[in-house]
C-alpha cells in the first residue's frame, strides 16, 4: 500500500480556476442589446419623422365643403388646339373646381368674380396649350390635375382651388 501511497502523493494537484463566462452568452447579450437598440431607432423614425408628412397629407384632405365652378362654356366646357401648331390635335374637357368658399375675393354666391375667372381660364389654357400630348395620358392625367391645381393656387393664393376635376375628356 505504501507504493499507492506514493502515486496519490506524487500527482500533481489541480489548482482551481476561475470559470469563464460562455462566448455564447456574451453574444446572447450583444444580440439582445442590438435588436433593442434598432427597436428605439425604429420608433423614434416612425413617431417623429412620419408624423410630419402625415398632418401635412390630413390638412390638405380635411377642408370644408368647396364650391363646385365649372370652367369655359356651360355645355361644351373648354375647347383648346393641343401639342403645338403643327400636331392639329384639339382637346374637349370640361373641368370642375372645387373653389374654397372662404376666399371671398375668388368666389362669390357659387359663382366665380369676373377677375379670378380671368386668371382661371388663361392660367388653365396655357397650361393645356403647352402640355405635350404625351401628357393628355390616362395614365398621366393625376399630373395634370396637379398642375393645374398649383398653377391656380400660385395666381390666386395658396388654398385658394381644393381639386380639379375632369368631367369629360375628348382628345382628336
Amino acid at each position: 500500500m505504501a507504493a499507492e501511497e506514493k502515486k496519490t502523493e506524487e500527482a500533481p494537484v489541480e489548482t482551481e480556476t476561475p470559470k469563464r463566462k460562455s462566448p455564447i452568452l456574451l453574444v446572447v447579450v450583444l444580440v439582445i442589446i442590438g435588436l433593442v437598440l434598432a427597436g428605439g431607432i425604429s420608433f423614434f423614425v416612425t413617431t417623429k419623422m412620419m408624423a410630419n408628412t402625415s398632418t401635412a397629407a390630413n390638412a390638405s384632405e380635411h377642408h370644408d365643403p368647396g364650391t363646385f365652378v365649372k370652367l369655359g362654356d356651360e355645355k361644351e366646357g373648354i375647347l383648346v388646339n393641343v401639342g403645338g401648331p403643327k400636331a392639329g390635335k384639339f382637346l374637349k374637357c370640361g373641368i370642375v373646381l372645387e373653389m374654397n368658399p372662404s376666399r371671398k375675393d375668388n368666389v362669390e354666391e357659387g359663382k366665380l368674380k369676373p377677375m379670378a375667372e380671368t386668371k382661371i381660364l388663361d392660367s388653365t389654357m396655357q397650361i393645356l396649350r403647352s402640355a405635350s400630348l404625351d401628357e393628355f395620358d390616362a395614365n398621366k392625367q393625376d399630373d395634370l390635375k396637379k398642375k393645374i391645381k398649383d398653377e391656380l393656387n400660385d395666381k390666386l393664393g395658396q388654398g385658394s382651388v381644393y381639386d380639379v376635376y375632369f368631367t369629360s375628356f375628348l382628345l382628336q
